[in-house]
């Protein structure tokens, strides 16, 4: 879990809070009521824009302004062309179907032979494009992957960050700052070995019993937040199950 995007406190990544309730935030964001659809909007982009932005890098080969220009447009056009009231989940996935839209907008801007307008006079969302470029140009597309399944793994990646920002979030706020930074040190360790748990009550001055218990207390949470994404975002139990399966290695309990 070194992994960790959107950047911390970045708006998006804050975003909107849902009940885990079944598609609550498809439904938010296909709703007749403008501040209901804007926070589904919202919360819909804090989970894609990433995959979004590698996809139309890696598969359509555009360089980072212009990739940047049109995950902005393609939320911008979910919206206002209301594509989201066209999708049926009894025939695709949600991501599939974002997908052959994303796909749709950047082949169409090819056709009309027209250079992405930088702005475009809509209201932008807030997102770090600086490190999602520094992200990707280090590590670049998996070997041999295709762009299918790049999507699938970016859209995971995604859910697990937005869940660990949601997870700062409430332990900051419930006065838990130290749990999240000893999680941080060691689940978010970019070290090949995390430090050991007694270097961590070391640094921090807490027991070692502290530090496993507190451990154990931010996993729970991290895992109870992603299950409440995933729900949100998921059209039956039976995706629900499949997504969880992938994310954490297990079904929903």
């Amino acid at each position: 879990m070194a992994d960790r995007a959107p950047a911390p406190g970045s708006p998006v990544s804050r975003g909107g809070f849902f009940p885990p309730t079944r598609w609550s935030v498809v439904e938010a964001a296909r709703s007749a009521d403008a501040k209901e659809r804007a926070r589904g909007m919202e919360s819909l982009a804090s989970v894609y824009w990433r995959p979004v932005y590698k996809h139309i890098r890696l598969k359509w080969q555009k360089d980072h302004d212009d990739a940047s220009d049109l995950v902005q447009d393609f939320f911008v056009d979910l919206a206002e062309r209301e594509l989201l009231l066209r999708f049926d989940p009894s025939r695709a996935r949600l991501r599939t179907y974002l997908r052959v839209c994303v796909d749709g907008l950047v082949s169409n801007a090819a056709k009309a032979g027209v250079r992405v307008k930088r702005g475009g006079g809509a209201a932008h969302l807030s997102l770090d494009f600086e490190a999602v470029r520094d992200e990707l140009e280090r590590s670049g597309p998996g070997a041999g992957e295709s762009a299918e399944d790049a999507f699938e793994r970016e859209y995971r990646r995604s859910v697990l960050a937005v869940a660990v920002d949601r997870l700062e979030a409430q332990l900051r706020t419930g006065g838990k700052e130290r749990t999240f930074q000893l999680f941080a040190a060691h689940d978010l360790s970019a070290e090949v070995e995390p430090p050991s748990y007694a270097a961590l009550s070391e640094r921090f001055g807490v027991s070692v019993s502290d530090v496993t218990n507190q451990l154990f207390l931010a996993r729970r949470e991290l895992k109870r937040i992603a299950i409440a994404l995933l729900e949100a975002l998921s059209g039956s139990d039976e995706e629900l199950r499949a997504e969880a399966r992938a994310l954490l290695g297990q079904p929903r309990p």
